[in-house]
């Protein structure tokens, strides 16, 4: 089933894209929840995080890594900064195509 995200990936709908790699997309939330707030999407569909498996070990680890180089290119990295997966309905998980929320420029609650 393809997804708001699918659609960003093959730029049929528009999103306001600040990294791209052969791996991942990063663009600006809609909605932010934070003076930066991106999301770090895989060009590789993975519903969930419960759908993910070994084999998509290292797509995890470089959408981290990823998160930490947006991170310190906006400024936030000294300071802090926040990344989140949702999974699921419970979770909060709307768009079933995994993604971090890296969230910073303001001070979070823990």
């Amino acid at each position: 089933m393809s997804t708001i995200f699918d659609k960003i990936i093959s730029r049929e709908i528009p999103a306001d894209i600040i990294y791209e790699d052969e791996q991942v997309l990063a663009f600006k939330d809609i909605a932010p929840k934070a003076p930066v707030h991106y999301l770090i999407i895989p060009k590789q569909p993975i519903a969930t995080l419960n759908d993910a498996n070994p084999e998509h070990q290292a797509l995890l680890g470089h959408m981290m890594l990823t998160a930490a180089k947006l991170a310190k290119e906006a400024g936030v990295a000294e300071g802090g900064y926040r990344v989140q997966m949702n999974c699921n309905p419970d979770g909060g998980q709307v768009v079933y195509h995994i993604h971090l929320h890296l969230m910073g420029g303001r001070a979070f609650c823990a």
